[in-house]
């Protein structure tokens, strides 16, 4: 039992369940798409890679963005998130987003999350990057996805969801008619199952969150290695916008040597009104864009690089003295706390900040309900490229854009159910003993992977950067294609190797996309082409994996956006 396409070399399944849904990932996107399946009366399995809870949501600070506020609408919301998005977003899908986020909102309350109230009773709103009103919503000050992935696990384990925690999904099994028709996953020693099995569904959703272990510091957690991304692409999807990697303007620098998962000191910091300062103090946002501080992360970013270069330093400040004590310990107990666990007082000094990568604003492409370009199969949050960010996400657009269109993805099910009783079988995945298996990589080729992507397609890339991180990218994979071609060795199959083949696949797919895009836009940043180019660039770069394992990279314009099947 195999994938239509490229499968990753491992066990064949030693065990195998069936469900209506597979949902893969438990952050906001996930886990609001399997209660919303299970409210349907979808008989859903949800797959997870740690614990439920152990996903990206529950490292969100800063909040939701959404038109809950006096004076508020929907255009101003839709207007700040295209100006942010810097000509490449899907207008449409932007519109859905805006629209339908207030009530999605809603029903997360009505799930369980609770926000932080005003003195007047309502939401407490403040205002973050490329925002002109105060429309995000928090929690707990600075703990807003903590708390939505409390509320939403809560109710996933009242509700008696199935769940499988502590497993790695592999690839996408299929039918006789190349529909989608279940997973393979690698459960790694923990509960009822164990080892390689599969689940068999005519419906999977990926809601695999982001990439960020791709480069070697991010604010992402380490199970964040591309693993959604990577499956579609073996299974035959596309993938679109994946250049556009958003690197955060203020996380908190531990030293040039610091690998893995970094501390985040969220943009709401600036919101409350916080200043970007260099070492003598000075402000050197004031004057560069008319937002200042709160302008869009990607112009942040590139100006702190900017002044780092100029000064020959290594770090920025955040300087939010003037809080005081007690907004500190209110607005921000989490920053605080990482803060002074790291030996830094923001209360008495400025915080050092140095961008790292944050947000992949591309992904799977999907339509407006979330469909991929595999029948049956859907991908939601990070994962996803629906074409509501664009070059460029709009901060805390991304916890509300899984909301939305995980709902939106059931609505989907739901009706193909109705239809047609959702194919009214467990569907049988037909064996491809013919596809090639994908050579798994050396769990060390993980950290080559990583000094590879920060040297060459970090914040700052240009021509010869990327052309010498695809050229070192190539060797891994021609090393690894030919030891198994050739000699028929691979590494030993495991979640190590695993990830390192899904981080690697990932990378050289960004990696080729950001060298073809020569210009900078949004938060793909090319020294060599320092200006826009909408006469030639304003157009999405679409990937996919050939069956020799090769990349087949092409373009689309704005207007073919959503995917056609």
């Amino acid at each position: 039992m195999t994938s239509t396409g490229i499968r990753l070399h491992a066990p064949a399944p030693g065990w195998a369940i069936a469900a209506d849904v597979i949902v893969v990932g438990s952050g906001v996107a996930g886990l609001t798409a399997a209660l919303r399946c299970e409210a349907a009366g979808l008989t859903t399995v949800v797959v997870t890679k740690a614990r439920l809870d152990d996903g990206s949501t529950r490292w969100a600070q800063g909040g939701i963005a959404a038109a809950l506020g006096e004076g508020d609408t929907p255009e101003q919301h839709l207007a700040d998130t295209l100006v942010a998005g810097a000509g490449l977003c899907d207008e449409a899908a932007v519109r859905l987003l805006v629209t339908e986020g207030p009530d999605a909102v809603r029903r997360l309350i009505e799930t369980g999350a609770h926000f932080d109230e005003s003195s007047e009773g309502g939401l407490a709103l403040t205002r973050e990057g490329g925002h002109h009103r105060r429309r995000i919503a928090h929690a707990g000050g600075d703990a807003t996805g903590a708390e939505i992935s409390r509320a939403l696990v809560e109710a996933v384990r009242a509700r008696g969801l199935r769940t499988i925690e502590n497993a790695l999904v592999l690839d996408l099994l299929t039918d006789a008619e190349g529909r989608t028709a279940g997973v393979t996953l690698h459960v790694m020693g923990e509960g009822q199952h164990d080892g390689v099995g599969a689940v068999h569904a005519p419906a999977v959703v990926l809601a695999t969150g982001g990439m960020g272990q791709v480069f070697a510091a991010t604010t992402n957690p380490s199970v964040s290695t591309g693993d959604g991304v990577a499956l579609a692409l073996r299974a035959g999807a596309e993938v679109s916008d994946l250049e556009f990697v958003q690197f955060h303007p203020t996380v908190l620098f531990l030293g040039t040597d610091a690998e893995g998962q970094q501390p985040l000191v969220s943009e709401a910091v600036r919101g409350e009104g916080a200043h970007l300062v260099d070492a003598d103090g000075v402000r050197f946002m004031a004057g560069q864009h008319e937002l200042a501080e709160l302008a869009p992360r990607d112009i942040v970013a590139k100006a702190i690089m900017r002044r780092m270069q100029e000064q020959d330093a290594e770090h920025m400040f955040l300087d939010a003295r003037h809080f005081g004590a007690e907004m500190w310990e209110h607005r921000f107990p989490t920053i605080l706390a990482a803060c002074r666990a790291n030996g830094i007082d923001p209360v008495t000094e400025p915080i050092p900040i140095a961008p790292a990568a944050h947000y992949a604003s591309g992904g799977v492409r999907t339509d407006d309900h979330g469909r991929t370009t595999v029948p049956g199969l859907y991908a939601s949050g990070e994962c996803a490229c629906t074409g509501v960010h664009g070059a460029n996400r709009l901060a805390s657009n991304s916890l509300l854009e899984g909301l939305v269109y995980a709902e939106r993805i059931v609505a989907d099910i739901a009706a193909e159910r109705a239809a047609d009783g959702l194919r009214a079988r467990v569907p049988e995945p037909v064996p491809h003993p013919d596809r090639p298996a994908h050579p798994l990589l050396a769990p060390e080729s993980r950290f080559a992977i990583q000094r590879i992507m920060t040297e060459g397609a970090g914040v700052l890339r240009g021509a010869d950067s990327l052309a010498g991180a695809a050229e070192q990218l190539q060797r891994l994979h021609t090393d690894a294609r030919d030891a198994l071609d050739v000699h028929g060795k691979t590494a030993e199959p495991g979640v190590d190797t695993w990830e390192a083949t899904n981080l690697l696949c990932v990378a050289r797919v960004l990696v080729a996309a950001a060298l073809l895009r020569e210009e900078t836009r949004g938060c793909h940043w090319r020294e060599d082409h320092a200006e826009r180019d909408d006469a030639n660039w304003r157009r999405h770069i679409v990937v996919t994996l050939d069956p020799d394992r090769s990349l087949a990279v092409r373009t689309t314009d704005t207007a073919d956006f959503p995917p056609t099947r």
